[in-house]
C-alpha cells in the first residue's frame, strides 16, 4: 500500500523501494491515542494502513481541527520533523489505527541517495503546499455553508461518512448547532 501511494507521485524502481523497506516498522494505535503530541519533537513519518486520525492545534484551551487522515495518507508533524522544533499540533487516532512508520532522517538520506526519492520529496512538498493553500483560502474566503457543500461534493466525502459531526463542525470553524442549521437548510433545498 505504501509503495502504491508513493508511486502516485513517482514511479520507484525495485532498487529504490528496497532502500526504504529495512526502515519500516509497524505501529498500532488505540482509539483516542496520540500519534503526535503538541510540544514534543517528532522525527517519524507514518503511513495510515487502516483507521481515521485527526490533526489539531490547541489555542487558549480550545482545539482547532485542521485535517483528517484516512487510509493511504502520510502523517507527521512535518514542521517538527523538518525544523527539529517541538510540534505545534496534535494528531489523535479517532479509531483504532494501523501505521507503517519510518524515521524522517531516513527519508532525508534517501533524497541524497536517489534522484527518484528526491523527486518524491519535491512532489510531497508540492502536495502539502497545495493542501495548505486550499485549506487557508477556504477558511478565509468561503462561508461555512460553502465549505460544508464542498465536503459533500469533493474528494473529501470520507469526512462526512466517517467523522463525528462535532468534529466536522470544529473542522469547519463553527459550532455543532451551526452545522445542524446548515445541514437543515441544505436538506430543505433538495
Amino acid at each position: 500500500m505504501l509503495r502504491t501511494a508513493i508511486n502516485r507521485l513517482v514511479q520507484l524502481t525495485d532498487q529504490d523501494w528496497e532502500l526504504l523497506v529495512p526502515h519500516l516498522t509497524y505501529r498500532h494505535l488505540k482509539k483516542g491515542e496520540y500519534w503526535i503530541g503538541e510540544g514534543k519533537k517528532e522525527q517519524q513519518i507514518g503511513f495510515v494502513l487502516r483507521g481515521n486520525m485527526r490533526h489539531y492545534y490547541t489555542h487558549d484551551g480550545e482545539e482547532k481541527t485542521t485535517y483528517f487522515y484516512f487510509e493511504n495518507h502520510l502523517v507527521s508533524s512535518y514542521f517538527s520533523a523538518l525544523s527539529g522544533q517541538p510540534s505545534q499540533l496534535t494528531i489523535e487516532a479517532l479509531t483504532e489505527c494501523q501505521l507503517l512508520i519510518f524515521p524522517y532522517k531516513v527519508l532525508v538520506s534517501l533524497y541524497d541517495s536517489s534522484h527518484l526519492w528526491e523527486r518524491f520529496g519535491r512532489k510531497l512538498a508540492e502536495y502539502l503546499a497545495l493542501g495548505l493553500e486550499e485549506r487557508m483560502a477556504g477558511l478565509l474566503i468561503l462561508t461555512p455553508e460553502v465549505r460544508y457543500l464542498q465536503l459533500l461534493q469533493e474528494h473529501k466525502k470520507k469526512i462526512i461518512e466517517r467523522i463525528p459531526q462535532h468534529l466536522i463542525a470544529n473542522y469547519l470553524g463553527i459550532t455543532p448547532v451551526s452545522l445542524s442549521r446548515i445541514r437543515g437548510r441544505i436538506s430543505g433545498k433538495k
